[in-house]
Formats: C-alpha cells, structure tokens, sequence
C-alpha cells in the first residue's frame, strides 16, 4: 500500500519534536541484539540472568538493552524478591517486527528471482556464445 496526498497518516502534521520521539522508538529496534532481547521475550518473562544465558551476552550488555527498550516503552519490568523480570509492555511490537521482516522476506524474495533469471540469461548466452 502506498500513501498518498489524500491519506491520513499519523505521521501528517507532527511537530518535529513528536518526529524525534517517532525517530527514537525506532531507534531502539535498530539493534540486533534488542531484537533478540524481544524475541526472546515472547516466549515469557524472564530475568536478566536468563535472557544474558538465552541471548548468549553479558549481563551489563543485556541490562544497558533493556534499560533502551524499557525507555521506548516495550518492556516491562517487575522486581520480585532478588530479581528483576522483563515482559513485553506493549504486544504490538510484534506486529510491527513482524511487517518489517515480511518485508524484507518478500525483498529477498524478489532479488532472488531477478538473480535467478539473469543467472538463466547469463548460461544461455555463455552457451551460444564463445
């Protein structure tokens, strides 16, 4: 779906300080390990303990991730005894990863196909051609 003039888009109007905060919620999804942060937690709450064992990182690296998501609003956090367990706050942070990677899919999908058919093109020529 493309916009266009006539469409109403939450974006239309915004001051540039309401695109800043667009632009840092963004942001935090620009790292690969916070994305794995996430993914992880869709399966449930965990520690930092647990997602430094599950995402394969430091504790302190884990911690300064979480502290960037929870500033966006995506995680949660509850203090339980000694620990302290991170959730998804907000569930539709999944749909929008979701979009984003069905996106890139179809890209490489494309890509592939024109690889594909110039490869093809490519072959032939070298065969009728010396």
């Amino acid at each position: 779906m493309v916009a266009t003039k006539n469409s109403a888009s939450p974006l239309a109007g915004l001051s540039e300080q309401a695109l800043a905060h667009v632009a840092e919620y963004f942001q935090a999804l620009a790292d690969p390990m916070r994305l794995r942060i996430l993914n992880t937690l869709r399966s449930g709450e965990h520690n930092v303990g647990e997602l430094t064992e599950l995402c394969g990182c430091s504790t302190a690296n884990v911690s300064r991730h979480l502290a960037a998501l929870a500033k966006q609003g995506m995680v949660g956090r509850e203090s339980r005894g000694t620990s302290v367990y991170y959730s998804i706050a907000d569930a539709s942070i999944y749909a929008l990863c979701d979009l984003v990677c069905c996106n890139i899919a179809r890209q490489f999908e494309q890509q592939a196909s024109v690889h594909k058919s110039f490869t093809k093109a490519t072959q032939k020529r070298g065969r009728n051609h010396p």
